[in-house]
C-alpha cells in the first residue's frame, strides 16, 4: 500500500449513558454500605454507621462524574511502498476518548491474520504514560503472535492512544488486521462500557518473484515493436546476412567492406524486432501441499502465483504483452497489455487467486471465441492433478497453439502416513500421473518443472524450432 488506510473514520456515539453498566465492584460497595447502615439503625450502633460511611462516600465520589460517550476505535495501516512477502508490516489500533471524563482502564484486543506474524506490539503516543510492566507486551511465544493477547492502558479525556503492531508478512494475499475491540472501565472501576468493535482493514501482500530469465526467442511474434527477433527481414538490430543492394535500401545499411571487395554495392540485412503476446494460464482446479509462508514449503498455489509474477515481470520488462487466465469455475481473466502499469495490475490480480473445484469442464467457459491469439505463447501453470487439465492441454495443442506446461506440484510432496493401502495407492497415483505427462509430450505439449531462472529456455528453443519448421500441406 502506498498510504495510510483506516477501516472507517471514528464516529461519535450519542451523548447518553446507554452502553455503560455497573461492575460487580459497584454492587459490592452498595451492598456493604446498605447492610451496615441498616444494621446500625436497627441495632442502634453508631460504629456500624461510621463503618458504612467510607463505602457510601467513596462510591458517591467515584460516581460524581459519570461517562456518557463510548470509546472510538479505528484501525490504520500505512506502508511506504508495495508490501512483498517477507517484508515488514505495521498497523495501529487507535482508541479515542470523546468524553470529558478520563477512562481509567482500556482493554484493547485485535485479531490479525496468521500470515501476518506480529512480533512487537505496544502503546505509543504522548497522551498516557506507559502501562505498568505487568501489562507490557511479552515476547511472542512459539508459533503464536503477540497480537493474540489483550493490551491494557488508560486514556485521558479528549485524547487518543495507538496500539502499534509491527511484524512480518509471511505469505501473499489479502490479509485482515482486525476486527478490533475495546472495553473501558471508568468511575474508579465502578462502570464498564460495552465492547466497541470496528471492521477489519485489509493488508495487501504481493508475491515475491524469484529470478527468472528466458533468453530464447519467442515461437512467433505479433507486432513490429519489441525485443524479440523474428524470422521476418526488416528494421532491427540482429544481423541476418549481407545481400546485393536493391532499390529502396537505405544508404546507412551499405556494407562498404563487402562492397569494395565485390566491386558491387551490398547492404547488411537485419531481422525485425517484434513484440509477443504471452498468455499465462493458471490451473486452479486443485490445491496440494501445505504452505509454509515465504520461508517454508510452497503449496501448488504458492508456486503458481510466484511463478506467474516472475514470468509476467520478465516479459513485461522486455516490452511484450501479457494476459492472465484462470482455468476454473470463476474463469477470471486479465486483458493483454504491456508496461509497468500492467505489471502492477498483474500483482493485484494475483491476490485473489483461489483454488476452486469445478463440477463441469470449464474449457468453453475459459476459452471464449477469439480469446487467444494464434501467435500467442500459452504458459500453463498446472499441478496436473485433474484429468480435465490434461485434456485442456491436449486440446490447445491440437488447435495449433504454442503451449508450454509448467508443473507446479511440490517435489517434496509426502505420501499419506495412514496404514493399509494408502502408500500403495499413492505410488499408483504417481505412476498414473507420469503416464499422463508422457502422453502429453507425445501430443506435442512440453512439460517442465518450475525451477526459476532458465526453466523455460530449452522448451522455448524447441517450440521456436517447431514454429519455423516447414509444414506439409495437402494440395
Amino acid at each position: 500500500m502506498t498510504g495510510p488506510t483506516a477501516s472507517a473514520p471514528p464516529s461519535t456515539e450519542p451523548e447518553s449513558s446507554a452502553g455503560w453498566a455497573p461492575t460487580p465492584a459497584l454492587g459490592r460497595a452498595v451492598l456493604v454500605a446498605g447492610l451496615l447502615l441498616v444494621a446500625g439503625v436497627l441495632l442502634g450502633r453508631v460504629d456500624l454507621v461510621v463503618l458504612a460511611a467510607p463505602f457510601a462516600l467513596g462510591t458517591a465520589y467515584a460516581l460524581r462524574r459519570r461517562p456518557t460517550a463510548l470509546p472510538q476505535v479505528w484501525i490504520t495501516s500505512a506502508e511506504d511502498g508495495p508490501l512483498v512477502e517477507g517484508g515488514d508490516v505495521s498497523a495501529a489500533v487507535g482508541v479515542g476518548n470523546p468524553d470529558t471524563v478520563d477512562y481509567d482502564l482500556v482493554v484493547v484486543r485485535s485479531r490479525v491474520s496468521p500470515w501476518l506474524r506480529i512480533s512487537r506490539a505496544g502503546f505509543a503516543g504522548a497522551e498516557p504514560a506507559d502501562p505498568p510492566p505487568a501489562e507490557a507486551p511479552s515476547a511472542p511465544g512459539r508459533g503464536r503472535s503477540v497480537a493474540d493477547r489483550p493490551f491494557v492502558t488508560s486514556v485521558p479525556s479528549g485524547a487518543a492512544v495507538d496500539l502499534e503492531l509491527s511484524g512480518r508478512a509471511l505469505r501473499w494475499g489479502r490479509h485482515p488486521v482486525g476486527p478490533a475491540g475495546a472495553r473501558v472501565a471508568a468511575a474508579g472501576g465502578l462502570l464498564v462500557s460495552r465492547a466497541v468493535i470496528t471492521e477489519p482493514v485489509g493488508v495487501r501482500v504481493y508475491p515475491r518473484t524469484k529470478p527468472f530469465e528466458a533468453v530464447e526467442a519467442m515461437p512467433r511474434a505479433a507486432g513490429l515493436v519489441g525485443a524479440h527477433h523474428s524470422r521476418r527481414p526488416g528494421e532491427g538490430g540482429e544481423l541476418a546476412g549481407v545481400r546485393v543492394f536493391a532499390p529502396g535500401d537505405r544508404l546507412r545499411r551499405v556494407d562498404w567492406r563487402v562492397s569494395l571487395r565485390a566491386r558491387q554495392l551490398h547492404v547488411a540485412a537485419t531481422l525485425s524486432d517484434r513484440d509477443a503476446e504471452v498468455v499465462v494460464l493458471l490451473d486452479v482446479l486443485a490445491e496440494a501441499g501445505r504452505s509454509g509462508g515465504v520461508d517454508g514449503a510452497a503449496s501448488v498455489l504458492d508456486t503458481t502465483v510466484r511463478a506467474t509474477a516472475a514470468i509476467a515481470e520478465h516479459y513485461l520488462h522486455r516490452g511484450d504483452r501479457v494476459s492472465l487466465l484462470e482455468y476454473g469455475p470463476g474463469a477470471r481473466r486479465l486483458r493483454p497489455a504491456a508496461g509497468r502499469r500492467q505489471y502492477l495490475t498483474v500483482l493485484e490480480w494475483l491476490l485473489d487467486v483461489r483454488a476452486e473445484a469445478a463440477q463441469h469442464e470449464p474449457y468453453d467457459q475459459v476459452f471464449g471465441p477469439q480469446l487467444l491469439s494464434s501467435d500467442a505463447l500459452v504458459v500453463v501453470l498446472t499441478p496436473l492433478l485433474d484429468e480435465r487439465s490434461a485434456q485442456m492441454l491436449a486440446r490447445l495443442a491440437r488447435a495449433g497453439r504454442f503451449v508450454v506446461a509448467v508443473d507446479t506440484l511440490p517435489a517434496d510432496l509426502t505420501p499419506p502416513k495412514d496404514r493399509g493401502w494408502a502408500e500403495v495407492a499413492y505410488r499408483l497415483w504417481r505412476l498414473d500421473r507420469e503416464t499422463m505427462i508422457g502422453q502429453l509430450r507425445e501430443h506435442g505439449v512440453p512439460v517442465v518443472r518450475w525451477a526459476g531462472a532458465g526453466s523455460l529456455d530449452q522448451v522455448l528453443r524447441d517450440v521456436a524450432r517447431l514454429a519455423t519448421a516447414p509444414r506439409v500441406g495437402s494440395r
